[in-house]
């Protein structure tokens, strides 16, 4: 069997962009929930607040050096596995990499040194102005990462000469038309990770007893950061959505699992797409619903995926239920924020252990929503690489074979494993220390020698092999 290098390069960069993208979709909204700690306890000097801070900043400390670690081979593809791509875009991408690395990993670096070493040794202002600066590096980031992206989506601003793209404007490439929407969404993700994540934490100390005031008090935010930004996700979402209909309609029509043009589309629950018949297995769906969402109106007329060749069609079996698991779990948030007001208007949402138990399991939901997304993203743009300009094939370098693909795809799976056991063993160690002082851990460690039933919701990985004396 001949390895095929396009097909080994495609799964290379898929899995290791989407083991880096957990972790800067974490930080981004991490990094702004730690700022805003810092600023409550500059304002009210009230102790829950630095405990809280500490306690995420050092979370934030294991996450960002797996980001940085996972992300910097990124970079390295583009040369070894895409050069006739890195080629003909470099005038465009190396630019924008380059402003993310000096406008934004240095702001983040220099900073982070501060917050994380600063404490006790700088003024308060001065360590909340770090912190502040952190926050505002990983949007910077994120801002330069989602344009050039979102250019490969929706390239503008260039013209393609003797097989090389070059800037005619660099506002309407850097603001490319899909930019505003991807950015929004990715921000809005980004945030509701995070909140999902402290408020998982927090209802897990919780359950246990510890440090009531810091942990309801966290719980109790992000609840109602949860409660206003999952269902603005969603419309988020849709505006997202109907921009993808207008600059790639053959994305939209894989999502919905619509082969042949036409209106009052419905929106299917379930099915299963064979790309080979061109049609659907088991179809399950709500009449008129797809052409009412995308279009605003019944009769609303969507185009099929037949309306291109079935060599430039994406693989629709992948692009249909990785929307569907995303869109799934964004409706589970939903339907968790507005429990959770329910029980906040109860006054039972720090009490009631079923929906506490309900939130740690939430911890890696969005997590998965994230990378569903990105399936949906770059799956559906196949065959190619600059949409509608330059295919997967043609950005190939032209010497890469097979054996060599496939050697450093299994590398890097096997260095990602244990950069992510080491990450996953040092942040469960973190979590299961708490936030309070080492000497009131001590004090107070006959509180946390609860055993916890085997498989029950609240069973996490932080529950393994606790020391109750580090609780």
């Amino acid at each position: 069997m001949e390895l095929d290098p396009l097909v080994l390069s495609r799964i290379q960069f898929a899995f290791v962009v989407s083991f880096h993208a957990i972790f800067p979709v974490f930080t981004i909204g991490l990094a702004s929930y730690i700022a805003l700690l810092h600023g409550l306890f500059f304002k009210t000097k009230n102790p829950a607040w630095d405990r809280l801070s500490l306690f995420w900043t050092k979370v934030f400390a294991v996450v960002f050096g797996m980001g940085v670690v996972s992300g910097i081979v990124m970079s390295f593809q583009f040369g070894t596995n895409w050069s006739n791509f890195s080629l003909a875009a470099s005038n465009f991408l190396g630019p924008v990499l380059s402003y993310e690395v000096v406008t934004a990993f240095f702001l983040e670096a220099a900073f982070l040194g501060v917050l994380l070493f600063g404490r006790g040794k700088v003024p308060q202002g001065v360590h909340l102005f770090a912190a502040i600066m952190v926050a505002v590096g990983t949007f910077i980031s994120s801002f330069w990462i989602l344009s050039a992206n979102s250019w490969m989506h929706t390239p503008a601003g260039v013209e393609l000469i003797d097989n090389r793209f070059h800037v005619t404007s660099w506002l309407q490439a850097i603001f490319n038309p899909s930019f505003p929407y991807r950015f929004a969404h990715m921000a809005m993700a980004s945030f509701l990770t995070g909140g999902f994540v402290v408020a998982g934490v927090s209802a897990w100390f919780l359950l246990r007893g510890r440090d009531l005031e810091a942990n309801r008090r966290a719980l109790s935010m992000c609840l109602w950061l949860l409660l206003f930004l999952a269902p603005a996700q969603a419309v988020v979402g849709d505006f997202h959505g109907l921009n993808t209909l207008e600059h790639q309609p053959t994305k939209v029509a894989a999502m919905e699992g619509h082969w042949e043009t036409s209106s009052n589309v419905p929106l299917l629950l379930f099915a299963i797409p064979d790309q080979e018949a061109q049609a659907n297995h088991f179809e399950l769906g709500i009449p008129n619903l797809a052409s009412i969402i995308l279009t605003h109106s019944p009769e609303g007329e969507i185009p099929g995926i037949t309306e291109v060749a079935p060599d430039e069609q994406p693989p629709v079996f992948i692009v249909f239920w990785a929307f569907r698991v995303m869109v799934g779990i964004g409706l589970l948030m939903i339907a968790t924020a507005l429990i959770g007001l329910l029980m906040r208007s109860k006054g039972r949402v720090y009490q009631h252990s079923a929906y506490l138990k309900a939130l740690v399991f939430m911890i890696p939901m969005p997590f998965v929503a994230v990378l569903a997304g990105w399936i949906v993203t770059e799956a559906g743009r196949a065959p190619w690489l600059v949409y509608g300009i330059m295919t997967h094939s043609e950005g190939l370098t032209p010497s890469l074979t097979g054996p060599m693909a496939l050697f450093t795809l299994v590398g890097y799976v096997l260095v990602y494993a244990v950069v992510f056991y080491a990450g996953i063993y040092y942040l469960t160690r973190v979590v299961r220390n708490g936030m309070l002082p080492e000497e009131e851990r001590e004090a107070t460690s006959e509180n946390f020698k609860r055993p916890m039933r085997p498989f029950s919701a609240a069973h996490t990985p932080f529950d393994e092999d606790v020391d109750p004396a580090r609780s």
